[in-house]
């Protein structure tokens, strides 16, 4: 097994919590890829979205998670990081891809608004199609797949046991 763990889900399914909590129980270090955009390119990524678009978005996703040097690392992706075949390729290649699973009415429950999280969706598109279009890629991408519908502690302990 690699010594990373890339987190993949849903905006709301827990990636950047449970990144926390795993980094610290393995005593790895902790990469959050949306954190990587903004700092970057000192700005939000609903500012980036507002301003040159979702595909424009994706395409610096793509960039910021194919520059990461895995070494013992945790990494929180953002939620359209799938849609990026090359991206993905290269977490599978470096790290241990994890796909958080949460139901889409949980996700609704943890995220009070899509409106200003950077959201990368075609604009027509509903947050639910979003959700429905994103399970599949995720399912495709992942290593393994836990299901984060517990507390925060459970859902990294079976990572834990996994690693």
């Amino acid at each position: 097994m690699k010594n990373s763990i890339s987190l993949i889900g849903m905006a709301g399914a827990g990636k950047s919590s449970v990144g926390k909590e795993l980094a610290a129980a393995l005593d790895l270090s902790l990469i959050d890829s949306d954190d990587l955009i903004e700092n970057q390119y000192d700005q939000t990524l609903q500012s980036i979205l507002d301003q040159q678009g979702h595909i424009k978005l994706r395409a610096i996703e793509e960039s910021v998670l194919t520059s990461i040097n895995f070494d013992q690392t945790i990494l929180s992706t953002g939620g359209s990081a799938v849609y990026s075949p090359k991206a993905m390729r290269y977490l599978q290649q470096h790290s241990t891809v994890i796909y958080l699973e949460v139901p889409f009415a949980q996700i609704l429950e943890r995220v009070s608004s899509f409106l200003n999280r950077g959201f990368a969706k075609e604009p027509e598109q509903t947050i639910e199609e979003a959700f429905l279009e994103r399970q599949g890629l995720y399912a495709e991408y992942a290593h393994h797949t836990i299901k984060n519908t517990q507390d925060l502690q459970s859902c990294v302990s079976k990572i834990i046991t996994l690693f």
